[in-house]
């Protein structure tokens, strides 16, 4: 299945705007808007909460022909039909998620470092995630920015889609698909006017 260039990973971030709109309206927005790659990421809910937002989620990406991807969760992947998960350096490794999830499943991988990248790739992953690129705020990190510079160095080594992540601008787009990336994963990049924002992603995205 062909990933979509612009990424969305859920946050609370989304939904932090004066008219409180739930993480729901979010999401069907976006999609609205053309965006067709959504990752759950989810740190500091209870399990039962996790997967009724995942569930919905589904329900909510199955109707707009959208991919679903869980952060991390293998279970919650399999137990909301989610059509794959991305995984983190210390999670499962890439060939025993396949094996509980299946051939067709899409597994992503979270890499700092092109030798980590040759490893996904050989390990059998569908993409990879390299960051963070810029400093961010949504996620903690023990990683230093990597810079522009990392995507390049990365391109040259493997085949696999590579989507850049951290700290990422709509003003970062264009250098950062010049680099060899085939996509963006975003939070902030949208938030606050969703539909604008996205659209001004896709645009400089269809352009690079």
């Amino acid at each position: 299945m062909p990933l979509s260039p612009l990424y969305l990973i859920t946050d609370p971030l989304l939904s932090d705007c004066p008219d409180k709109r739930s993480l729901f309206d979010v999401i069907e927005a976006t999609l609205d808007e053309g965006v067709r790659l959504i990752q759950y990421r989810e740190k500091n809910e209870v399990r039962r909460q996790m997967y009724e937002t995942a569930k919905r989620l589904r329900e909510i990406t199955a109707r707009h022909g959208a991919t679903l991807i869980i952060n991390d969760e293998i279970d919650l992947a399999l137990a909301v039909k989610a059509d794959g998960v991305h995984l983190g350096q210390d999670d499962f490794p890439v060939w025993l998620a396949r094996k509980i999830l299946g051939k067709e499943a899409i597994i992503g991988i979270s890499t700092h470092h092109w030798t980590e990248a040759i490893q996904a790739e050989s390990d059998g992953a569908d993409y990879i995630g390299i960051g963070p690129i810029f400093e961010t705020q949504t996620k903690r990190s023990s990683t230093s920015p990597l810079g522009i510079t990392m995507i390049a160095e990365v391109r040259k080594k493997v085949h696999l889609p590579i989507f850049a992540i951290g700290g990422v601008c709509l003003s970062h787009i264009s250098n950062i698909m010049a680099a060899g990336a085939d996509g963006v994963a975003v939070v902030s990049a949208i938030s606050g006017d969703v539909r604008s924002n996205v659209n001004q992603a896709m645009t400089l995205l269809k352009k690079s």
